[in-house]
């Protein structure tokens, strides 16, 4: 049985599915292509279902689980006539390289367009209360994650000293160890679902330190464990990995925050800016 051929395998097990099941496989008869973007938990409540039944849905289609069925959704698509799915813009190679950068454009234009659309004042406001009243703010992440983590701790460092970058899993660990209450950790993970994030918060609310969460998801485990959660808004499949516009995405949520914290006392952003300045400008010719 071939591993892309996905409609193949829900028709073939259609009538030996349960009822739950049925409502997965009717559902995805019209929104397939769609449901690589999906994490499970919204593919369950788009169709009505548990999300264990998603789960046995999938290893009944006989994939080891639903990272599985989205990776063989994305196989499929991808062999669609094509355009090559690097990032939100889909580039054709017939297409001039201002075409390509028109289309780039608009992907990441519209990823931050999205992103302040479903922006929850709210959520923000907290999280820059979080940040201004904590004793240190702990900048963390995976892969190219901990990137946006690193970008973060930079920014925020221009403004105050008590951002730290912390990076690899073994140190994360050691350092969510020895947290407090006073302490804020900023996690970036665009899925929120992967298993460091999930045994990182484990640790980090045993200590009682709050976490404020940059994702794609907001009803993701990572998400439910997280005190604040901040949406980027910008589909990324199985075969896109670490696309520009999902970073942009969640850039464009640091500088708000950013200028949200610094919003609540001008002035020492503003002298605490200037130090900074003055003290690099040495370092130029």
């Amino acid at each position: 049985m071939e591993n892309t051929n996905v409609l193949g395998r829900i028709s073939a097990a259609y009538y030996q599915l349960t009822a739950a099941e049925r409502k997965v496989a009717d559902y995805l008869g019209g929104h397939l292509p769609q449901a690589q973007f999906l994490s499970i938990s919204e593919l369950a409540e788009a169709c009505g279902v548990a999300e264990a039944t998603i789960t046995r849905f999938c290893r009944r289609l006989e994939y080891q689980g639903y990272t599985a069925f989205k990776l063989a959704i994305a196989k499929s698509a991808a062999k669609a006539p094509a355009a090559f799915q690097g990032s939100a813009g889909s580039v054709g190679p017939e297409d001039t390289v201002q075409q390509m950068g028109q289309k780039l454009l608009h992907a990441n234009t519209l990823a931050m367009a999205q992103t302040l659309e479903q922006l929850d004042p709210r959520a923000l406001d907290r999280a820059a209360v979080l940040l201004a009243r904590a004793r240190n703010v702990y900048c963390m992440g995976q892969g190219g994650s901990m990137i946006l983590a690193q970008e973060a701790a930079h920014l925020f460092s221009t403004c105050w000293p008590h951002y730290h970058a912390v990076s690899g899993s073994h140190i994360q660990a050691i350092t969510a160890s020895l947290l407090g209450e006073e302490d804020v950790v900023l996690f970036f993970s665009y899925s929120g679902s992967t298993r460091d994030i999930l045994d990182l918060m484990q640790v980090v609310r045993g200590r009682g330190c709050r976490v404020i969460l940059i994702t794609r998801f907001p009803k993701s485990p990572g998400a439910v464990m997280a005190d604040v959660v901040l949406q980027c808004v910008c589909d990324e499949g199985p075969l896109q990995l670490g696309t520009v516009p999902a970073r942009v995405a969640q850039l464009f949520l640091v500088d708000l925050l950013f200028n949200e914290v610094c919003r609540r006392d001008l002035d020492a952003a503003m002298q605490n800016r200037e130090q900074t300045a003055s003290a690099l400008a040495v370092k130029h010719i």
